[in-house]
């Protein structure tokens, strides 16, 4: 049985499968309405009158797989732009004919609108990417003590001039190319959560042993992160023409990794990090403040309440109800296992539904979606299915 779904959340599961199988397999749902009403929840799930619960699940590109009967193939769908172009074309159609909408995007890229790419926080600190088992990885780069002290002694030295490290040698004439056009550089504002990235840098023991036995190297890897994470959002907020004064606002981290440190660990290397950011890029109360975590990190909550979020995406296991108690204001995008909907249980999607909207339905700001990716297998019926929940269990 899904986490803490009652034998009551069950029922109702089991009742709308059952309509939706004599249906044909296509669950009960009016779309011209779900959508209409969609709209005005999606754009305040707190809302004081919205008509029912919001749904943020949007599928991605992983899920043309299952649904289209093709054998999963991520490197060609990220490297041929025909073959994907096409795969999504035949996935949004048959989108439109179950969810009433087109979901994956089918217009060909500009490469020629594209500035040359930067570096970024990873080769600062001298990771190199790795594609393996379907995804890029970061390979650690320090594996104890002598060795993370001289990358950070390298890293301050990049940052005395982090311009000049960032940017490529065709920059400024791509950019004076670009910007008559309205083409403006990709602002940082969003990064590989504190806890993740380091654990790509020097790896997840030796994380956890240097913060528990040299606070002092700890502490120093820490500031470091934050001052290069500054010193990134400060260039490429110069490079496309703002000031501190005028540049947008907000700024959302990943860091699945997270779990692995206790709440003095996390307050001592994590929490600073987020902090710095937040106050620099988040200032106002109704800026973006946002994590993904999809891991059973609960047991922060009480730190991460202290920053105010507006949106948080975390593990399945972390429960709804938890999650208002520490952040009151943060939309909740969440808390669908994402192996139940890539398994296509459909009787537990509906039972996590109205598990997650009766702890949220007082309080609401909730949008449920995945707790975590979405993946190959989720099906187009199967959020069809979630629809029908929503608009059958999810009204206000």
């Amino acid at each position: 049985m899904s986490w803490h779904v009652t034998d009551e959340h069950m029922k109702l599961g089991r009742e709308l499968v059952a309509e939706t199988k004599a249906n044909g397999g296509m669950a009960p749902v009016d779309l011209d309405r779900f959508h209409a009403d969609q709209e005005i929840a999606r754009n305040n799930p707190f809302g004081k009158d919205i008509p029912q619960c919001a749904l943020g699940i949007r599928m991605s590109g992983e899920c043309v797989y299952a649904e289209l009967g093709y054998d999963e193939d991520y490197w060609r769908y990220d490297h041929d732009e025909a073959w994907r172009l096409s795969l999504n074309k035949a996935y949004n159609d048959k989108a439109e004919a179950i969810i009433g909408k087109r979901l994956l995007n089918e217009a060909p890229g500009r490469p020629d609108l594209q500035y040359p790419p930067v570096k970024q926080l990873h080769d600062l600190f001298e990771a190199q990417q790795k594609w393996s088992t379907n995804s890029w990885w970061l390979e650690q780069s320090a594996r104890n003590e002598s060795e993370l002290g001289a990358l950070l002694d390298r890293v301050e030295r990049r940052l005395e001039n982090p311009r000049s490290f960032m940017l490529p040698a065709n920059w400024q004439a791509e950019k004076e190319r670009l910007m008559p056009l309205g083409v403006k550089p990709r602002l940082y504002r969003g990064q590989r959560g504190p806890v993740t990235f380091a654990c790509s840098i020097y790896g997840p023991e030796n994380l956890i042993f240097l913060i528990q036995d040299n606070r002092m190297l700890a502490g120093r890897f820490r500031d470091v992160i934050l001052r290069s994470m500054l010193a990134i959002g400060r260039v490429m907020d110069e490079e496309a023409g703002y000031t501190p004064e005028n540049a947008p606002h907000g700024f959302g981290f990943a860091d699945d990794n997270c779990m692995l440190l206790n709440q003095d660990m996390y307050e001592f290397f994590g929490y600073p990090i987020l902090k710095g950011i937040f106050e620099r890029y988040s200032p106002d109360p109704g800026d973006g403040r946002h994590q993904h975590s999809d891991s059973e990190m609960a047991h922060l909550l009480p730190i991460l309440g202290r920053l105010n979020m507006t949106s948080v995406n975390f593990g399945p296991r972390v429960r709804a109800d938890e999650i208002r108690e520490y952040l009151p204001g943060a939309v909740i995008d969440g808390q669908l296992a994402p192996f139940t909907f890539s398994r296509n249980e459909e009787v537990n999607m509906v039972a996590e539904f109205a598990r997650d909207f009766e702890m949220t339905r007082r309080a609401r700001g909730l949008c449920f979606t995945t707790a975590g990716s979405i993946n190959n297998g989720s099906r187009l019926t199967g959020l069809r299915l979630i629809m029908a929940a929503i608009q059958r269990y999810g009204r206000f």
